[in-house]
């Protein structure tokens, strides 16, 4: 069995083979920590947009959309604390020259503590079977309790350290806990050091006028400063939502994994405004909701879990991650955070502008709270696209590679073949093509023997190929062939659209 590791490199494999992401620059050798969605990739990543953007925003009456610029006023950063704030722990090894965050050596430490315990439990599963608590064998078999107790502790550690900013505390408990270096193996460590991420350019032509802009760092802000705008403009009555799909750049120093963590990334993020007092009960209701959203992929209910933020940011009074299965780990995929009334009442601060909200039925004014929900569009991608790859064994002996991306976000609901080149089923076949293609997005495909056709769309995540052949000419029906099954069945070329409408369209998702 293939390792994670072996896993990311096959679908990093497939994913350029076939279209999906290419390393930017590739002619060039590349640029790190920077990609191009390609021909393919593009059409999976529009269709994430457009099912969070379905969800979130068209399906909710009291939440809206905006899109707000990249560029923001300077003093933006200032008032939300990424100028002073806005920093990561590295720590340098001195025999490998390499630069590590201080925060994921210790994570994946504690990773691999709780993948052993993953194991005592998936032993112990084996062994009992459906007798099998699992509840009763963690808080009881020695070995689980005295792992957790390790856990704890370094949490513990690791926790009093952040929160006090002791950067020294937190290069002693690397090398308490002996971690290495991955590359050379040794525990020569620097200090631990502060650094900032965030892009600074210059706006203005003139020398010296110019003046220090940022390429923002996250878009939460750009929905922050236009709170009022939206509010009055679109008569919004709290509790409601604004959502936003943009670009955000990070100058991270540890960029790897794919397009886990890159400098220039995309973020789906939804604000939603409530009254003080009420942000826990929002905030469990968005969790809630989120995770049912996720669940909806099919991807497989035990790749999620939830993971409490061991240091809150200095906006939150609760935060926790909606963490994924990825090919290297359980990782952050989407953030819920209570960021209290931090944001706005900064930004009225440094802006001298009042950003209140008149309760009507309180029949007072104040600072909204807000609960956040952050998804990486990047990271979604990477897990639709992790999840969906495989190399199957068939029957017969032969394997293929296929995507079982699920049909609604498929970059092509279906492919039309004619069966051969002549008596007239290539016109048959661009007909319903023209007809397929109003409301799906479909591709043509007349090269090569059949079997290699199927092969090709299998591996591209195609869920549906349709194949037109001599019997067509007859009665008007065609082959419908299923990409997870193989299974075919025969239809009036009359139904094709009702029937792949029903089992493509965006709905199937939003309905679950």
């Amino acid at each position: 069995m293939a390792s994670n590791e072996d896993n990311l490199k096959d679908v990093v494999s497939h994913a350029k083979e076939y279209g999906f992401v290419f390393p930017s620059s590739d002619i060039y050798d590349g640029l790190s920590a920077t990609y191009d969605y390609g021909q393919l990739g593009s059409e999976l990543k529009n269709n994430l947009k457009q099912y969070w953007w379905k969800s979130m925003v068209q399906m909710h009456e009291n939440i809206v959309g905006i899109d707000a610029a990249i560029f923001m006023h300077p003093t933006t950063w200032k008032a939300s604390g990424h100028v002073d704030a806005f920093n990561d722990p590295l720590i340098d090894n001195k025999d490998s020259k390499k630069r590590y965050r201080a925060d994921v050596l210790i994570e994946e430490y504690i990773a691999k503590i709780e993948a052993k315990i993953n194991k005592d439990v998936a032993k112990g599963f084996k062994r009992f079977g459906d007798d099998f608590d699992e509840a009763q064998f963690r808080a009881t078999n020695p070995n689980v309790t005295r792992r957790q107790a390790q856990i704890d502790e370094i949490n513990d550690k690791f926790k009093t350290a952040l929160e006090a900013d002791d950067l020294e505390g937190i290069r002693q408990l690397i090398i308490d806990l002996e971690i290495a270096c991955p590359i050379s193996g040794s525990k020569n460590w620097t200090e631990v050091r502060q650094f900032n991420l965030m892009f600074s350019t210059e706006l203005g032509s003139v020398a010296g006028d110019a003046s220090k802009i940022y390429l923002r760092p996250e878009t939460a802000q750009g929905i922050f400063v236009n709170y009022s705008n939206v509010q009055k403009s679109g008569r919004m009555k709290i509790p409601f939502g604004i959502a936003q799909i943009g670009k955000a750049f990070r100058n991270e120093i540890i960029a790897r994994q794919f397009i886990f963590r890159m400098r220039e990334f995309e973020q789906m993020e939804m604000q939603f405004f409530v009254r003080p007092g009420e942000e826990m009960k929002w905030y469990d209701y968005w969790k809630e909701t989120r995770i049912k959203w996720h669940n909806a992929l099919g991807l497989g209910e035990d790749n999620y879990r939830f993971h409490d933020h061991i240091k809150l940011a200095h906006y939150a009074n609760a935060a926790c991650d909606i963490e994924f299965n990825f090919p290297m780990g359980f990782k952050e995929l989407e953030g819920i955070h209570s960021r209290t009334d931090f944001d706005l009442k900064q930004h009225e601060e440094h802006s001298g502008k009042k950003l209140r909200y008149f309760d009507p039925e309180l029949n007072e004014h104040y600072v909204p709270y807000v609960v956040e929900t952050s998804i990486g569009l990047d990271r979604l991608f990477l897990a639709v696209l992790s999840k969906a790859y495989e190399v199957e064994k068939l029957e017969d002996g032969t394997e293929r590679s296929v995507l079982r991306i699920p049909p609604p976000l498929s970059p092509y609901k279906a492919a039309v073949f004619p069966l051969t080149k002549k008596d007239g089923l290539p016109e048959v076949a661009r007909e319903i093509m023209a007809k397929l293609q109003f409301d799906h997005n479909c591709q043509y495909d007349e090269k090569d023997a059949i079997g290699k056709r199927y092969r090709r769309q299998d591996a591209i995540g195609t869920p549906y190929c349709i194949t037109v052949d001599h019997q067509t000419l007859e009665d008007q029906t065609v082959t419908i062939r299923e990409r997870d099954s193989m299974s075919q069945e025969r239809v009036h070329i009359d139904e094709l659209n009702n029937i792949i409408d029903q089992r493509v369209n965006m709905r199937t998702l939003l309905l679950k």
